[in-house]
């Protein structure tokens, strides 16, 4: 808990996303994630090709 999950935007001009992970709900530290986003909102997360997972001690250099 506590890394960042960043979903890539699909469309040009649309930014992605950034969330903290802050409740892993699979075996072994696999999905789903319970996320949140700057904007407050929740949300239970399987991320796709499009996502990618920053460790918080990577994040926080």
């Amino acid at each position: 808990m506590g890394d960042t999950i960043r979903v890539h935007g699909h469309t040009v001009g649309v930014d992605g996303q950034e969330g903290e992970i802050i409740e892993v709900r699979g075996e072994h530290g696999e999905p789903p994630y319970l996320v949140r986003f700057s904007d407050g909102r929740e949300t239970l997360m399987f991320p796709g090709p499009d996502a990618e997972i920053l460790p918080a001690k990577e994040h926080t250099k």
